[in-house]
C-alpha cells in the first residue's frame, strides 16, 4: 500500500489533532526491537532558549504508560541559546560543541544510573542538532533511537552568508551533519516528526525570521532526513510536534515498539513539586541557577484566582538554585510567587498538577518596559509547549482573542494584557482550548507581573 505524502489538514477552529502520514525513503529504517519488550532509558533534549521543564507532560505520559521515572532524564543545557556565530564566544550562549559535550555527559549519567548499554534520545528543535552531533561524532554506540521533533535539519534558512550560523542549511555545521547519501548514522533508528505547513521555522518565506519577502531556501519538508522514518503530524506547530499528545504517541510507539496503553495522564493521589530558579543575565535566558530567590506557593480558587489561606510552601534558593519539594493535592490550582534578585516579583498561576515533577522550573518575568509605563497592571498569558494558532485554536484572554497574537502560521507563545490602575486586583481569565487559568492583576507600581502559564 502506498501511503500519502501529505496530511489531511485540519479545518479552522478545530482542535490540533491529525492523522500522521509516513514519508517513505529509500533508506527508511525500522526501530530495532528491544529485548524482552523492555523500553530503553530515554533522555529528553530541549531546544533553543528552552529548559527541561517543557518535557514535563511527556514525562507524565510516559510514567502513565509504565515507564519508571528513574529510567528517564531531561537535560538542562547551561546556556540554551545558540551563538550568532558558532565559532565566536558570546556571553551566556552556547556553541554546538558546548551542547555536544553536555549531552555526551548526560548520556553517560543515564547509562550509569540504569546500567543500560544504550539509551533513546528525543529532541525538540535545536535539541535535535545536539543529538545528531553526538551520534555522528563517536556516540552512536550509546544510542538506540533518535527522535527529532521539529528539528530544522536543513536549516531555518539556507544561504551563502553566515557560514558559521548553526541554523544555516548551507553552513559548516549542517553541511557536516547532512553530507553523504544517507543523512543518518547506521545502527541508530531515526524518526523525524514535522508539521505540514504550521512550523514557523520551516517556511519558504523569511517573514517568520524577520525577513519578509526574502526566500529562506528551505521548505516545510526541511526537518526530514534521508534514511529516517519521517512522519508528518498535520497542523501542529513548531513546539507541538514535540510536546503535543499526538507527538507523544509517535515518540512512545517508535521507542517502545508498540502503541501506548493510554494518552491521558494518570493522576497520583499526592503530588510533590520541585524545580530550579534560573535567570536571564544580560537579557539572555539561561539555565544557570539563581541563589537567594524566594518561592512561595499558594492554593488558589480556580474560578477567581484568590488565595485560599496562607502559603503551602515557602523556600529560599541556595547556590544550586533549587526549591522544594512542596506537597500539594492534584486538584489544586496554584499561584507561585517568585521574588528573584534584580527582577520583577512574578506571580505565576498554574493549572492543577496531576503528577509529581522535579522540573517545575521558574524564571522571573521580563522587566517592566517602556510599553508598560502607563499600565496599572501587566498580565501575561504564556504557552511554553506550543504557540497560539488563530483561527486554529480557542485562544481567549480576558474574554477576547489577544490582539498581539498574529493569525495564520502560529508564531506567538505569549500575549500581554495591560490594565489601567482602576482594574488592579481583578481576575483575568486565560483560556486555551479546554485549559482555563484565572490570574489576578497585581500592581505594576510595585514592580509585579502576573503570568497565566498554560500546562498543555
Amino acid at each position: 500500500m502506498k501511503l500519502s505524502r501529505r496530511m489531511i489538514l485540519l479545518g479552522a477552529g478545530s482542535l490540533p489533532f491529525a492523522v500522521a502520514s509516513l514519508r517513505t525513503e529509500a533508506f527508511a529504517q525500522t526501530a530495532p526491537a528491544t529485548p524482552g519488550n523492555e523500553v530503553p532509558p530515554i533522555l529528553f533534549v530541549h531546544g533553543n532558549g528552552d529548559y527541561d521543564a517543557l518535557w514535563m507532560t511527556t514525562l507524565w505520559r510516559m510514567e502513565s504508560n509504565g515507564i519508571a521515572h528513574d529510567r528517564m532524564m531531561a537535560i538542562n543545557f547551561t546556556d540554551p541559546n545558540a551563538r550568532s556565530d558558532d565559532k565566536v564566544e558570546q556571553a551566556n550562549r552556547s556553541s554546538t560543541e558546548d551542547q555536544r559535550r553536555e549531552l555526551t555527559a548526560a548520556i553517560a549519567e543515564l547509562k550509569r544510573r540504569t546500567g543500560a548499554p544504550r539509551v533513546a534520545l528525543v529532541g525538540s528543535s535545536r535539541g535535535g542538532y545536539a543529538i545528531r552531533n553526538v551520534i555522528k561524532n563517536g556516540g552512536a554506540g550509546d544510542v538506540s533511537h533518535a527522535v527529532l521533533c521539529g528539528t530544522p535539519n536543513h536549516g531555518v534558512f539556507a544561504t551563502d552568508d553566515q557560514p558559521n550560523n548553526e541554523f544555516n542549511g548551507r553552513g559548516v555545521f549542517l553541511r557536516g551533519l547532512n553530507e553523504g547519501e544517507s543523512e543518518v548514522t547506521p545502527g541508530v533508528a531515526f524518526l523525524t516528526l514535522r508539521s505540514d505547513g504550521m512550523d514557523k521555522y520551516a517556511q519558504a518565506d523569511g517573514r517568520f525570521i524577520g525577513k519578509p519577502g526574502t526566500p529562506t531556501g528551505v521548505t516545510n519538508e526541511g526537518p526530514e532526513l534521508k534514511g529516517a522514518t519521517n512522519l508528518v503530524l498535520g497542523a501542529l506547530d513548531h513546539r507541538e510536534v514535540a510536546f503535543h499528545p499526538r507527538a507523544f504517541r509517535e515518540i512512545y510507539k517508535f521507542i517502545a515498539g508498540r502503541e501506548p496503553a493510554r494518552i491521558a495522564i494518570v493522576p497520583e493521589p499526592t503530588v510533590k513539586l520541585s524545580g530550579l530558579v534560573s535567570g536571564t543575565p544580560g537579557g539572555v535566558s539561561t539555565n544557570r541557577p539563581v541563589a537567594g530567590a524566594t518561592v512561595d506557593i499558594f492554593r488558589v480558587d480556580p474560578d477567581t484566582g484568590e488565595r485560599k489561606g496562607s502559603a503551602v510552601h515557602s523556600a529560599k534558593t541556595g547556590a544550586d538554585g533549587r526549591w522544594g519539594p512542596a506537597q500539594v493535592e492534584p486538584s489544586w490550582a496554584l499561584e507561585f510567587v517568585l521574588t528573584s534578585p534584580d527582577a520583577p516579583t512574578t506571580h505565576i498561576y498554574r493549572s492543577p498538577f496531576p503528577r509529581s515533577s522535579d522540573v517545575v522550573h521558574l524564571r522571573a518575568a521580563r522587566p517592566l518596559a517602556a510599553a508598560d509605563k502607563d499600565a496599572g497592571a501587566v498580565v501575561i498569558m504564556s504557552r511554553p509547549r506550543g504557540y497560539f494558532g488563530l483561527p486554529r485554536d480557542v485562544v481567549l484572554f480576558d474574554g477576547k482573542e489577544p490582539a498581539d497574537v498574529k493569525p495564520g502560521v502560529p508564531t506567538d507563545s505569549a500575549a500581554t494584557l495591560r490594565l489601567p490602575i482602576s482594574e488592579v486586583g481583578r481576575n483575568i481569565v486565560a483560556q486555551f482550548g479546554e485549559e482555563r487559568i484565572v490570574a489576578r492583576a497585581w500592581p505594576a507600581a510595585e514592580n509585579r507581573i502576573a503570568i497565566a502559564e498554560l500546562t498543555y
